[in-house]
């Protein structure tokens, strides 16, 4: 008997059709008023995507990785503890190590001791500029196979600190040094989390991120010395889960874009961290729900290397406990939740694909404008950054306060019995100091923090 496949018998509905379905259901209410709406980058999102909305979409061959990390992201005071702490953090499911190292007189010999770097990729993200330290890396790494990077970032430093590490001519003299110590051993981080902690747009996060990225570029470019590696790429990802997604998927397009004009590699490491801005203090075991998501999105994304945060890291100092968990939610995703079976998985997503496109299109219209302007560095000397950064904070700060944007345990369904104040171990708010800064520095700040000091105050 031969078998019939029913679902070949129901005719194609067009998008069309579909709305004016929408519409009869909707009995006189207005379509647009009731069904789309607006986000911060001013994208309409309709209440449905049909495949008509890619004949629109130039279709973009995104180099998405074949696989993730599970990331671990430690804070080098101490080189031996900090190497201990990344051991173990190995044993329990980490696939990458990100060390944060403050100082030029961390051994590296001692930091890296039995750590695989063929197994295990790490990233050492330098908060100092030394082409000494550079060449004992070097010398480290002669001879061994493995993965092992560096995170400069000058342009970051300044946009996050209001000043250079010495000054413009000595920072890029440094960095040419480092450029020669460093042979094959990629050095350059650029850490776009600073845009999204502070309160940008995802538009503004891509376009800054590129802006700052084009910097290097045309930089290496003038001196002759052409830049063999991509940067590496940190980003955070809050829990507007579709967005996010597309938003990497958009970075990916844009660094290939811009790539290309400099015959720099197409491909870009990413780094991705639950962003700070939207955790509490209150209700903080949300904090998991929302890294939950957001990691979700990372991978989804396509960010190689994902570093959850844990629930309790805007009150607590490090402890094996927050770590542990935070460590888990990634191991489950990829062992229990399948995440890690599947790549590309947003390829092809009417939905994801539209504002991929959209994204894409308006940030590289922001970068352009940026260009022309003179650039990031001019930009951000003009303090014309800072402002749009403080212009879109402040929008989403008025949301929260009026309640359109909702952090649940905070602004909504809060319980007024739950106390912080003799549990907190670290300051949880900004912190600013009465330091002189050639510009105004970008600050990180979390939507909750007024409306937490002053419950505190109350407790």
């Amino acid at each position: 008997m031969k078998k019939t496949n029913w679902l070949l018998d129901f005719p194609a509905v067009s998008a069309k059709g579909w709305k004016q379905q929408i519409q009869t259901d909707l009995k006189g209410a207005d379509y647009n008023e009731h069904l789309i709406w607006s986000s911060p980058e001013q994208i309409n999102v309709k209440p449905f995507y049909h495949a008509e909305d890619m004949e629109e979409i130039q279709s973009s061959k995104i180099a998405s990785p074949n696989s993730w990390h599970i990331g671990q992201e430690i804070y080098v005071q101490n080189a031996s503890k900090s190497n201990q702490k990344a051991l173990d953090a190995i044993i329990r499911g980490a696939e990458s190590i990100v060390f944060k190292v403050p100082s030029e007189d961390i051994d590296i010999q001692l930091l890296l001791k039995d750590i695989d770097l063929v197994s295990i990729p790490v990233h050492l993200k330098l908060d100092f500029l030394s082409p000494d330290f550079c060449k004992t890396l070097r010398i480290f790494k002669k001879g061994r196979i493995g993965n092992l990077s560096i995170h400069i970032d000058i342009y970051g430093h300044l946009a996050r600190t209001g000043n250079w590490y010495h000054s413009l001519e000595k920072d890029h003299k440094l960095l040419c040094q480092i450029n020669e110590e460093m042979g094959s051993i990629p050095f350059l981080g650029i850490d776009g989390s600073l845009f999204q902690n502070a309160g940008a747009n995802r538009v503004q996060e891509l376009a800054y991120t590129l802006s700052q990225a084009h910097e290097y570029l045309a930089f290496y470019e003038d001196q002759k010395n052409g830049l063999v590696y991509a940067p590496v790429f940190t980003i955070g990802v809050d829990s507007n889960y579709f967005f996010e997604i597309a938003k990497i998927r958009a970075l990916r397009i844009l660094w290939a874009t811009l790539a290309r004009e400099y015959k720099a590699p197409e491909t870009c490491h990413i780094i991705a961290y639950p962003t700070k801005r939207n955790k509490t203090l209150y209700e903080y075991n949300i904090n998991l729900l929302r890294t939950t998501t957001e990691c979700m999105a990372a991978v989804l994304g396509g960010a190689n290397t994902i570093c959850n945060q844990p629930y309790d890291a805007i009150y607590h100092k490090d402890n094996e406990f927050g770590e542990r968990i935070a460590r888990n939610q990634l191991l489950i995703l990829k062992n229990e939740s399948y995440f890690g079976a599947v790549t590309n998985a947003a390829d092809g997503a009417y939905y994801i694909e539209s504002l991929t496109n959209q994204l894409t299109t308006k940030a590289l219209a922001l970068f352009k404008n940026i260009e022309a302007a003179g650039g990031f560095l001019k930009s951000i000397k003009n303090h014309t950054i800072q402002k749009k950064v403080r212009e879109s904070a402040d929008k989403e700060l008025h949301h929260f306060e009026t309640k359109e944007k909702i952090l649940v345990g905070t602004n909504k369904y809060e319980n007024t019995e739950d106390t912080m104040k003799d549990t907190l171990e670290i300051y949880p708010f900004l912190k600013t100091q009465p330091v002189k800064t050639l510009i105004e520095p970008i600050l990180e700040k979390r939507l909750a923090e007024a409306l937490e000091e002053k419950r505190l105050d109350n407790e």
